[in-house]
C-alpha cells in the first residue's frame, strides 16, 4: 500500500507540475513575443503620456490592444497583473517529484556505481541525496555570481551568455560523473529550471515590487531593476527550450545509457537555445533560418552519437549455445536479476508496479523487450544500482544472444 500511494502521489504531482510548467513557459513566451512585437504608437498624445510600443492583436472572437510604458503610466492601477506563482509553482511540484523519484530512493536512481571517481561511486543513499541537492543549489550559486560579476550593469551580456554556456557543459560533465545517467539529465535541466524560479524569486519581482513602489511615491524608478529583470527573463526564456528537451530525454534512455552523454546534453542544450533565438527574432520581423538549421544540425549530431553501434565489439563473449539452451539461459539470468521489479507484483520495495510497465516474467515477455534489455544491461543502467548483483558474464550472456 505504501508504494502504491508513493506512486499515485507521483501522478498527481507529475499533472500539477506539467499544467504548471505549460502555465509559466507558455506565459514566458507570450511575453517575450509581445515585447518584441511591439511597435511605436501611432498616436503621437500616447507617446507622450509614456507609451513606448504597442501591439493590436486578434484572438478568441476578440480585438487586444497591448501597450508598454517606460515610465509610470498616468494612473497605476491597484490590480496589476503578476506574474510568479506559475514559476513557483513548477519549481516546488518539480522538486517534489524529485524528491519522491530520486531523493527518496537515492541508491535506485542517484548513486552510479560506474562512476570513474571512486568516492561517487561507493557514496550511501543518503550522500546522493545530500549531493543532488547541493548541487542544485550550487549551480544557482554559480550562476548568479556569473551575471553579478560579468555583466552587473548588463553591458556584457554577450559575454556573460558565453559563460553560461561553458558552465552548463561543465555541469552536464559533473552530472554524468557523480550520478546515473538519468538522474544527471534531469539534474542538468533542474539545474537551469532553478535558476529560472530563483532569477523570479530573487531578481525579477523584488525589482519589479521596488519600481512600482517608487512610481507610487512619485520617485523615479531605479533603471537598473528593470535592465536587470530584463537580463533575467532573457535568460529564462533561452533556458526554456533546453530544460523541456532534458526532461523528456531522461526518459528515454537510449540518451542517457550512451557513451557520449554528457556531450549530447551539451548539444540538446545549445540546440535549444539556437531554436529558441530563431522564435525570438521572428517576433521582431527577422526571419534568419541559420538559427534552426543549426540547431537541427546539432540534434543530428547526437542522434549520431545516440545511435546503437553496429560494429562488432571487440569484448569476448562467453560461448552461448543456439536454440533452447540460449533462452534458457537468458531467462535464469533475467528471472535471477530483473523479475523482481518487472513482475505484475513487484517485491523489491518501492515499487507498486514494473517500472515503465515493463514485464518480464516470461519468454514471450523477454523477446518483446529484446532491444530495450540488450542496451540497459550493456550500458549497466539495470538493474538500477546493481542492487541483484548481475555479473560480468551475465551481462556478457546477453549481449551475445540474439533476441530470439
Amino acid at each position: 500500500m505504501e508504494a502504491f500511494l508513493s506512486e499515485f502521489g507521483n501522478l498527481l504531482l507529475r499533472w500539477l507540475h506539467v499544467i504548471a510548467a505549460i502555465a509559466w513557459i507558455g506565459e514566458s513566451i507570450y511575453f517575450v513575443m509581445l515585447d518584441n512585437s511591439l511597435r511605436p504608437p501611432r498616436n503621437p498624445i500616447q507617446s507622450k503620456a509614456g507609451v513606448s510600443g504597442e501591439m493590436w492583436a486578434v484572438h478568441g472572437g476578440g480585438f487586444y490592444h497591448n501597450q508598454k510604458y517606460l515610465v509610470s503610466p498616468p494612473d497605476l492601477p491597484e490590480d496589476l497583473h503578476w506574474s510568479f506563482w506559475k514559476a513557483y509553482s513548477t519549481w516546488l511540484s518539480g522538486f517534489a517529484l524529485f524528491a519522491i523519484m530520486y531523493l527518496l530512493k537515492p541508491t535506485f536512481y542517484l548513486v552510479n556505481p560506474s562512476s570513474p571517481w571512486a568516492w561517487a561511486a561507493t557514496m550511501s543513499g543518503v550522500q546522493a541525496s545530500a549531493l543532488a541537492v547541493a548541487f542544485l543549489v550550487a549551480g544557482w550559486v554559480v550562476y548568479d555570481q556569473l551575471c553579478r560579476r560579468i555583466s552587473p550593469n548588463m553591458k556584457h551580456d554577450g559575454r556573460l551568455s558565453l559563460a553560461v554556456g561553458i558552465m552548463m557543459v561543465l555541469v552536464s560533465w559533473l552530472s554524468m560523473q557523480m550520478f546515473q545517467g538519468r538522474a544527471a539529465f534531469l539534474l542538468t535541466g533542474a539545474v537551469m529550471a532553478t535558476a529560472m524560479s530563483a532569477n523570479v524569486f530573487f531578481w525579477i519581482i523584488p525589482g519589479q515590487r521596488r519600481m512600482v513602489k517608487a512610481m507610487k511615491a512619485g520617485v523615479a524608478p531605479n533603471p537598473l531593476d528593470g535592465k536587470r529583470g530584463k537580463q533575467r527573463s532573457v535568460h529564462n526564456t533561452y533556458f526554456t527550450l533546453p530544460v523541456v528537451l532534458l526532461m523528456l530525454s531522461n526518459h528515454y534512455s537510449f540518451t542517457y545509457t550512451s557513451p557520449y552523454a554528457w556531450q549530447i546534453m551539451s548539444l540538446f542544450i545549445f540546440s535549444g537555445a539556437l531554436i529558441r533565438q530563431y522564435f525570438v527574432l521572428r517576433h521582431s520581423g527577422k526571419n534568419q533560418l541559420g538559427y534552426p538549421v543549426a540547431g537541427v544540425i546539432l540534434l543530428a549530431i547526437a542522434a549520431w552519437l545516440m545511435a546503437p553501434t553496429t560494429t562488432p565489439s571487440s569484448t569476448p563473449v562467453p560461448v552461448v549455445d543456439s536454440g533452447k539452451d540460449t533462452e534458457t539461459s537468458v531467462l535464469g539470468i533475467v528471472t535471477a536479476r530483473c523479475v523482481q521489479c518487472h513482475s505484475e507484483k513487484p517485491t523489491l520495495g518501492g515499487f507498486a508496479a514494473a517500472p515503465a510497465g515493463v514485464h518480464l516474467e516470461s519468454l514471450g515477455d523477454i523477446q518483446r523487450h529484446a532491444d530495450q534489455i540488450k542496451q540497459t544491461v550493456a550500458s549497466r543502467y539495470m538493474p538500477l544500482g546493481n542492487m541483484t548483483s548481475m555479473t560480468d558474464a551475465e551481462r556478457a550472456a546477453i549481449a551475445a544472444w540474439d533476441g530470439s
